[in-house]
């Protein structure tokens, strides 16, 4: 039985998605998810594309356990000397080289010939390999390229040492009849040479159809992201690919993957908690509804039988629910302990702590708590771990027809401050009292507030992205709390919080532009 090797590129392509940039710290976490979930290659960043890229894909080689560690590097040495330093202390590593090979790519962003790109590419490829032994080559926008070119530069990249040729979808332009039928030629071509892999995109909704039927063709590599997050409409998603082969082992019989798919539902929700992007709610596997049914025929045949209307259980992507420990405000500590291990959470003493006493406030205003807001509280515990300043209170006067306030008391250095502000309006008023505390004067790009559950007595999740200096990007914020204003202040002190921490790093001195795969 052959391995698809997943190439997770959710901390590359996907953090271009628009709203999905991560900090360091952000980066590292879901890359050690990542590693848990058991993809095979981890695309940390773009080296070159700034001093933050090249410190986290430098901090999460030497975090990553299993996976390999890459780093995308244009066809060009500095990006390649990057890339190479980037990953150094990795355990497992490799370096991601690309050149366009479309004409219209070559004639008018590249500006060169045909042989010109070629000369490029091998040697990429050389000097790449005088870091790693392990170098992928792409054609980027393999889609639109001509079959007998393609073959010249694979050829020549495959002398020149590379093991693994991607063949990107980059436009997200081709059917999927068409796709399979280049990569059945492009395999028989290689001939056990080198892997084909295939990188697709979501532009007319075909990424994971075409990535599949790239598997039935002979690729043994698929790249793809979490919650199929990326640029424009995305990429193929990870939890789509997987669980389509590991659910039609009738089609997938001599295929598998490494992914633990009990992970999976995991790792969707502490992305979805660092970016603030839901999937849409009928999204597949990891959709709010995909395991849920509420047609009365439905629900008459799951409770008959599940295969009626279920070809997947909620367990096989880490839903497992357990029925006979309800956790509310009299349970105790190991009962929680037990509860996080059920859901897949090892967390240290000092978290667990932290997660335990947030967890028994939850408990005394709420009812019911689900496994999602546990779930919540976790992840907020783990991206928020960085408090220069924390919320200590919140009191709020929204006067109909006058201005509202809002008096504050917050910790900075084991000192709490308090101060009030009005505004011209309640979220104004919050924001105007942590300014004036903390001397930091954020501009409000986007204010959202989602539910973790239903109920009047759900927890809100609050994303803001706010600037705090314009010379520089905008930073995400989230904050959790039953109480919308209270999490509305955690989650603008929580991107002051990040913004401190990392503002050394935070650069719009991007590379002058950012190819896509």
């Amino acid at each position: 039985m052959d391995t698809i090797k997943i190439f997770d590129t959710t901390l590359r392509d996907g953090e271009q998605s628009p709203g999905c940039s991560m900090t360091i710290d952000e980066k590292i976490k879901v890359a050690i998810q990542l590693d848990k979930l058991g993809v095979d290659i981890i695309e940390a960043g773009f080296a070159a594309a700034s001093p933050g890229d090249f410190e986290a894909i430098s901090k999460i080689s030497e975090v990553v356990k299993n996976s390999y560690v890459c780093s995308l590097a244009r066809a060009v040495d500095n990006d390649i000397l990057k890339a190479g330093e980037a990953i150094k202390n990795a355990n497992n590593k490799r370096i991601h080289t690309f050149i366009a090979t479309s004409p219209i790519h070559m004639e008018y962003k590249l500006k060169m010939t045909p042989d010109e790109v070629i000369k490029r590419a091998v040697k990429a490829v050389e000097y790449a390999k005088t870091f790693t032994d392990d170098v992928e080559f792409s054609c980027e926008d393999a889609g639109r390229s001509e079959m007998p070119f393609l073959k010249e530069i694979i050829a020549a990249v495959i002398e020149a040492g590379a093991k693994t040729i991607n063949i990107p979808d980059t436009v997200g332009y081709t059917m999927p009849w068409e796709f399979g039928a280049q990569i059945k030629e492009l395999v028989d071509f290689v001939d056990n040479k080198a892997i084909i892999s295939v990188h697709c995109h979501n532009d007319l909704g075909l990424a994971t159809a075409n990535s599949i039927q790239a598997v039935k063709n002979g690729a043994r590599q698929v790249e793809c992201t979490i919650n199929g997050i990326g640029e424009r409409a995305g990429n193929a998603a990870l939890e789509e690919v997987v669980m389509i082969v590991n659910t039609r082992r009738d089609i997938f019989s001599d295929v598998k993957t490494n992914v633990n798919t009990k992970e999976i539902y995991k790792t969707s929700r502490l992305l979805t908690s660092i970016t603030g992007i839901e999937p849409q709610p009928n999204k597949a596997i990891v959709g709010k509804n995909a395991f849920a049914h509420e047609s009365g025929i439905h629900q008459d045949g799951v409770l008959k039988h599940p295969d009626t209307y279920e070809i997947m259980k909620a367990e096989d992507i880490g839903l497992e629910k357990n029925n006979s420990i309800v956790l509310g405000k009299h349970s105790g500590r190991h009962a929680f302990s037990d509860k996080l291990k059920e859901l897949g959470y090892e967390l240290s003493d000092e978290d667990l702590n932290k997660a335990f006493a947030r967890f028994k406030i939850l408990a005394d205003k709420k009812k019911e708590i689900f496994d999602e807001d546990i779930i919540a509280i976790v992840n907020d515990e783990m991206i928020n771990d960085k408090k220069v300043y924390e919320l200590v209170n919140l009191q709020l006067n929204d006067c109909s027809g006058g201005l509202a306030s809002a008096a504050a008391t917050i910790k900075f250095e084991d000192k709490e401050i308090t101060d009030a502000a009005i505004g011209e309006g309640t979220i104004d008023a919050v924001f105007k009292v942590i300014d004036r505390m903390t001397g930091y004067n954020g501009e409000l790009i986007s204010y959202k507030v989602d539910s973790v559950t239903e109920g009047k007595d759900a927890l809100a999740k609050v994303t803001v992205k706010v600037i705090f200096d314009e010379t520089k990007p905008a930073i995400l914020g989230h904050g959790l709390n039953i109480d919308t204003m209270t999490a509305s202040a955690r989650a603008y002190i929580n991107a002051l919080n990040s913004y401190i921490a990392t503002k050394d790093l935070l650069t719009n001195c991007k590379i002058s532009y950012r190819d896509e795969i």
